[in-house]
This record gives structure tokens, sequence and C-alpha cells, in this order.
């Protein structure tokens, strides 16, 4: 470890913490619906999405109406990206003519971008024409993106509201999170790539001279915006099979900092935007302090264990830190910073292959994942998971000081506690659940490159991703099978709406509760105490799914490498 790597990863927090005010002050005009700077160009199109599409902004929807329309508007676009990617062969903009893709492919791809995962079973530049990549894919990562952030402000209104029978208006929230931050910023941020010297063009390839004579084709295509919502909506589909170690995608240091910071950009906005619609900012502090901190022990420990390298090599003489699977461009430090990022925001992104990481390195995106990708967590889907665990946080508390729990002022009972309960206790059953049965069945082990340990993690590090909708991997397996196309197909659903509709429930009952002031018997839910609450209840929850599955993947394969080192 050096100075100037630590220098980075504190020049990057110190860079998103100055960020969540004004970020946060721009969601809540979203969130009220109040007019923005851009409402002068925009809000004639606003306008006129609704009286095309017969749409009443003002119409309030209880939780119910909220989650069906959800629930619909993703199921139609699932189908449609599965059409196309399965009619991509007489299908325009097709400059290298690849085929159709393959049903159980194209189910697999067509659930990841609506549910907002971005598992990638294939390579981009060799699978799916512009118009898919465009189209298909895309349209997701804006979708998916305002989706997320729409359920949030949802549970923002179940807790700031007193016996109201609405959450607000679902496709009123869609259009505005995308007309009025999404697609100005990705504009922005495009322009910027494209400086930087991302591809953005509609030829499919380019064929080249290289430094030694010889002739290379370069893939190409409208790289640089699909790039921009990939990381500001915390999608993380690589428009090439390397993903963001390939030099296209992320060409310098300078882009790989912009890169990881608009990961978090929004999420930890988001915070700021609870604590202002609940009447508190210091809740939404509250909440970014207990994210910090899982993060930054997250960087410690990944950072730490790359710079230390391979106790192995070191017995054979061959000194240094971990350099495998990493683009000598980054280095340790952003390669463990970006690979703590990418999986405690549900991005799935990457700039090194994390299958190449140490065996405890590699741990640390697998327990972002398995904490229920809360720490940050993607867009939306961060913090409402993280209210799922303050809601039981604030049980916990309740009980020891006896009486009904409070939080924000609404008191939590038995319905809410099951609810949370029910959306937690989902992420650790069908992570378990799936990579159990894929460690038993021969289409299961016929996945993993590695053997033992490593290649148990490999399988379970999919499920994980898939549950978690984040989307990286341990690259390793062999993915493109029907078996898991199949089965991490049904993962991901599972993973991301049987985790919102009870959400959504919790956030109606909320709503038609009226509001209780804090008494002298109130739990305090923005200091330390309560910081230290919140991080020790998503831990030991989280221990559900981590602490059996740890033992025998990543603790297993460092044991054993220790044991190759000592023999």
């Amino acid at each position: 470890m050096t100075i100037q790597g630590w220098g980075l990863i504190l020049a990057f927090v110190a860079v998103l913490l100055a960020l969540v005010k004004p970020v946060g002050l721009w969601l809540f005009a979203l969130y009220e619906g109040r007019r923005t700077p851009l409402h002068a160009v925009l809000g004639p199109v606003e306008r006129g999405f609704y009286r095309l599409s017969g749409i009443d902004p003002a119409e309030e929807q209880g939780w119910r109406r909220y989650a069906v329309h959800m629930l619909l508007f993703n199921i139609a676009l699932m189908l449609f990206t599965y059409a196309i990617l399965r009619l991509q062969a007489v299908l325009p903009l097709n400059p290298l003519h690849y085929a159709g893709v393959g049903a159980d492919g194209a189910f697999n791809t067509a659930i990841s971008f609506t549910t907002n995962t971005n598992w990638q079973w294939y390579a981009g530049e060799s699978t799916l024409s512009n118009l898919s990549q465009m189209l298909a894919l895309t349209i997701h990562n804006f979708t998916s993106a305002a989706t997320g952030i729409a359920l949030a402000f949802a549970l923002f209104r179940g807790f700031a509201r007193r016996q109201a029978s609405g959450i607000g208006n679902f496709w009123a929230d869609m259009t505005r999170i995308t007309l009025y931050l999404l697609l100005p910023a990705c504009i922005v941020y495009t322009i910027f790539l494209i400086a930087s010297g991302v591809p953005q063009t509609l030829a499919g390839s380019v064929d080249v001279t290289t430094l030694e004579g010889l002739r290379q084709t370069l893939a190409l295509g409208p790289v640089a915006s699909q790039e921009a919502i990939k990381m500001l909506g915390t999608n993380g589909g690589g428009f090439f099979n390397a993903n963001s170690a390939h030099p296209f995608e992320n060409p310098g240091a300078l882009v790989n900092f912009v890169q990881m910071a608009s990961i978090f950009v929004i999420g930890m906005g988001l915070t700021w935007t609870f604590g202002k619609a609940v009447g508190d900012t210091r809740q939404g502090w509250a909440i970014l302090a207990a994210m910090m901190l899982l993060f930054l022990a997250g960087v410690g420990v990944t950072y730490w264990q790359e710079a230390a390298g391979n106790p192995v090599l070191h017995h054979l003489g061959v000194a240094g830190s971990n350099m495998e699977g990493k683009e000598v461009r980054f280095g340790i430090a952003a390669s463990a910073l970006f690979s703590v990022v990418t999986t405690a925001a549900s991005c799935g992104a990457v700039n090194a292959m994390h299958d190449s990481f140490t065996a405890l390195g590699g741990m640390i995106p697998l327990i972002n994942m398995q904490l229920g990708e809360v720490v940050v967590g993607g867009v939306g889907a961060g913090i409402y998971g993280f209210l799922l665990f303050a809601i039981l946080a604030v049980f916990v508390a309740g009980l020891m000081v006896g009486r009904t729990p409070e939080y924000v002022g609404k008191k939590i009972e038995a319905r809410e506690v099951k609810l949370a309960v029910l959306a937690i206790a989902v992420l650790p059953l069908v992570i378990l659940g799936g990579t159990a049965l894929s460690a038993v069945v021969q289409a299961g082990l016929a996945g993993p490159l590695n053997k033992g340990p490593h290649g148990f993690s490999e399988i379970l590090y999919a499920f994980t991703s898939a549950v978690g909708n984040n989307g990286s991997a341990f690259a390793g397996l062999t993915a493109g099978t029907p078996w898991y196309n199949g089965l991490l197909g049904v993962a991901m659903w599972i993973g991301r709406f049987f985790v919102i509709v009870p959400m959504l429930a919790i956030a109606g009952s909320l709503a038609a509760k009226r509001h209780t002031p804090a008494g002298a018997g109130s739990f305090p839910t923005t200091g330390g105490l309560w910081v230290g609450l919140l991080v020790g209840i998503i831990l030991v929850l989280g221990g559900l799914t981590f602490l059996p599955s740890l033992a025998l993947g990543p603790i297993a394969d460092h044991l054993a490498m220790i044991g190759g080192q000592l023999s």
C-alpha cells in the first residue's frame, strides 16, 4: 500500500461527500415535482408526453396500483428486448451480420437488463449488433435506473406522508427522473467521454496497422452513450467483453475516477433526499455514515490484500503486489477501489478481473453483494434496501427499550417488520439455494474453470451477483449454458421484484399512518449509537449468507494458498 493509493481513496470520498447535498437537492425537486432550471426547455416535452399517453401526473396511486404499473411496464420492456435479440439477424444496424441470440441467452439477457443486473454471459463486441446495444440494452439502462429511483421516492413518501392513501404516480416519477436527471446528465457525460477518447460511431469495426506492422480489426460502436448511463445508472453492462478494463470504455486515470464517482453520486445523494423528505436531514447523514463505514472497511481490506500479493508466489521468490487480471494503467489502488465501488453500488462494471483477485481480496466484493447491495447500493435500490434494514434495526431497539419502535415519526409494527423480513430473507435463500443446486448437478459443475474452493466461489459469486442485481462475475465460470442462463435469469427476477413488492407494501402501510412525535423513550436515530446499530444489524443479517458460503469458498481458498506456501 502507498500514500498515493490512500490519497486516491480519500480524494474519491471527499469529492463525493461534497456532491451529496447538491445532488440531493436536485433529486428532492424531482421527488416533490417542483420546477427545475431545465423545465424551461424540457417542460413542454414532459407535458406533451402526458397528453399523448393520457396520464394525469397529479393522480395519486396506492401501493398496489403503483406496483402493478411498475411490473407491467418492466414485463413489456423485457418482452420487447427478448424479441430484438432473437430477431437481431434480420434487423438493421447490424454491420457485422451477427446471428440472432439463442432462446436461453436472450431470456437471460432480457431479464438481466430489465432488473438493472446487466449480467453478461456473452462478449458484446462479437455477439450483439449496434441496434441491439442501443435499443435492446441501453433503453433498459435508463428505465431500470429510473425505476429504482422512482421506487425510492415511493418509500420516502410512505415515511413522509400522514394518513395518505397514495405514494405518488409511477409514470410521473419515471418521466421526471428520466427527463430532468438521467438524460441531461448522460448527454454531458457522453460528450466528456468522447472528448476523452471513447468511441461513438455506428461503424462496426475499423482495420488498423499495429506498431509491429500487422493488420488488426478493432470492434467499434456507439460506446460513449452506453458507457455514460451504464455508470450513472449503476447498470454495469459493458459494450466490450472486458468491460471497463477495455481502453475504449475506460481510457485512463481521469475517466476511471469519473466513472467510479458517477457510480456512487446518485445513490449517495438519495440519502440526503430522504432526510429532507422526512423533515430531518440528520436522518440522511446517519444512513450515509453507516454506508461509508462499511464501504471504507471493504476498501481497506481489498487494497491491503491486493497490495500484499499472493503468498504462494512470495514463497517462490516472486515479490510484489497481485497484478494478475489488472490493467497497468490503473494499478492496485484504483483497481481495488473500483472493485469495491462497483459491488457496493450494484453496478457490476469492472476495470479488473475479480476472478484473479486474492482469495480475501475477492471476498469483499462478495460480501458487499451478500449484504443486500445496500452499501450505497444501486440508484434507488440501495436506499430502499437500506431502509428495510433500518426498520428491523428500530424493531430491535424497540425491544430493548420496551416500547413500540418508531422511525422518523412512524410507528413500526408487526406488518412492516414481517414485510421487511420477507424482502430481506429472499436474498440468502435464493443465493444459497442456487449455489447448492449448481454445486451438485452435472450441468452446474461443468461451469467452473477452477476446481476446489475457488471453483465453488465462481458459482457462489454468480448467484450472489444475480440475486443482488449486480452483474459482475468471477469470469472463470462458463455461464452461457441453458442451465446457468435459465437459473440465473430466474434468480435475477426474484432478487429484484420479490424485494420491491414487499417494500411498496411497507410504503403504503406507512403512508396511511399518522405522525408520532418522538418522546423520552424513543430510540435516537441520528447519532453514533444508531449508526453502530445499523451496521451491526446489516452485518448480522448479511452473515446469514456470507458466513456459511465464504467458509466454503474464499476462506477455504485462502487457507489452501497458505497451505501451499507452507508445504
